[in-house]
C-alpha cells in the first residue's frame, strides 16, 4: 500500500488518502479500524478518521454499530457491479461490432446510458478514406445525437420526464429544441426501432443507433454507425439499418434478452 506523500498538494493527498482508505478495506480479510488503516497508510488517525466520517456518509464504507470498525458499502459495490458490467457488454459486442464495420464500412460506436448523456464506452473505426469517429469516454447529449433519442425513446417514462424537464438546448441549427416536435420525433423513433441525427450534434455527420436490451428487456446500451452525411443519408439506407439493427439484436440477445427489438426495421 502506497504512503501518503506530504509534498503533494492537500486536495490531491485527500483523493489518494480515500482512494487508499477504500483499497486498504478492499483488501482486508476482517473489518478494519481507525488505528490499523491509520498504521497502514502512515497517517494520524485525525486524518483517517475525517475521510471515514466523509466516505461513510457517502455510502462507500460502513461502520459497524459493534465494533466501529469499517467495511465497503453497498454504493461502492454498485459502482464495482456497474463497471463490471460495462466490460461485459463490451466483451459480447465486440464481434458483432467487428462484423458490423466491415459490412458497413462506417466507424462503430457502443455507448452505455447514463445520468447525463450517452458514454462511450468502445469505438472502432471505419474503412472510408475519411475518417470520422467519436472518442472512448466522451458522452453525447440525449437531444442532439442519435444515440441520446434513441436512449429517451426507450428508457422508463419517469427518468425521460425528468431529462426532459430542463430546457432544450441545441448543438446546431438543426437540432431540436422545441418539446412538441422532440415529442413526436421519439414517437417516430419507437415506431420504426432506430434513430438518427443529421447534422444535429455537428454538421455533416449523422449517425444510425439501436437500443442494446438487457435480459429483462431494460435498456442497457446503443449501437450505432457513425459518418458523414453523404454516406449515412437520412434516412439512412435499408441496408444500413438492417445491419445496425442485426447487430444490436444479436448483442441484445446474447446479454439474455429473449425476442426481437422493436420497431418496423426488419
Amino acid at each position: 500500500m502506497p504512503k501518503i506523500s506530504s509534498e503533494k498538494t492537500e486536495g490531491i493527498q485527500s483523493v489518494v488518502l480515500a482512494l487508499s482508505i477504500l483499497e486498504a478495506l478492499g483488501k482486508a480479510r476482517n473489518h478494519l479500524g481507525v488505528t490499523a488503516l491509520a498504521d497502514s497508510l502512515g497517517t494520524t488517525k485525525s486524518r483517517i478518521h475525517r475521510h471515514l466520517q466523509t466516505l461513510v456518509q457517502q455510502g462507500y464504507i460502513v461502520q459497524s454499530p459493534t465494533t466501529e470498525r469499517y467495511r465497503l458499502g453497498s454504493r461502492l459495490i454498485e459502482l464495482g457491479n456497474a463497471a463490471a458490467y460495462a466490460s461485459d457488454i463490451a466483451s459480447v459486442a465486440a464481434q458483432p461490432m467487428r462484423v458490423l464495420r466491415d459490412a458497413s464500412e462506417q466507424a462503430v460506436i457502443l455507448g452505455q446510458i447514463e445520468e447525463d448523456g450517452i458514454r462511450i464506452l468502445t469505438t472502432l473505426g471505419g474503412k472510408m478514406p475519411v475518417e470520422v469517429g467519436v472518442r472512448a469516454g466522451s458522452v453525447l447529449g440525449f437531444t442532439t445525437s442519435a444515440q441520446g433519442k434513441m436512449a429517451l425513446t426507450f428508457m422508463p417514462e419517469q427518468i425521460r420526464n425528468r431529462i426532459l424537464s430542463k430546457p432544450l438546448v441545441g448543438e446546431t441549427s438543426y437540432s431540436i429544441t422545441d418539446m412538441a416536435v422532440l415529442t413526436k420525433h421519439l414517437e417516430d423513433i419507437r415506431a420504426r426501432g432506430w434513430a438518427d441525427a443529421p447534422n444535429e450534434a455537428a454538421i455533416g455527420l449523422n449517425a444510425l443507433s439501436f437500443p442494446i436490451l438487457g435480459a429483462s428487456g431494460e435498456l442497457v446500451g446503443s449501437l450505432a454507425i457513425v459518418s458523414l452525411t453523404q454516406f449515412i443519408g437520412s434516412p439512412p439506407s435499408p441496408e444500413q439499418v438492417r445491419a445496425v439493427g442485426t447487430a444490436a439484436q444479436e448483442i441484445s440477445n446474447a446479454l439474455g434478452y429473449v425476442g426481437d427489438l422493436p420497431g418496423e426495421w426488419r
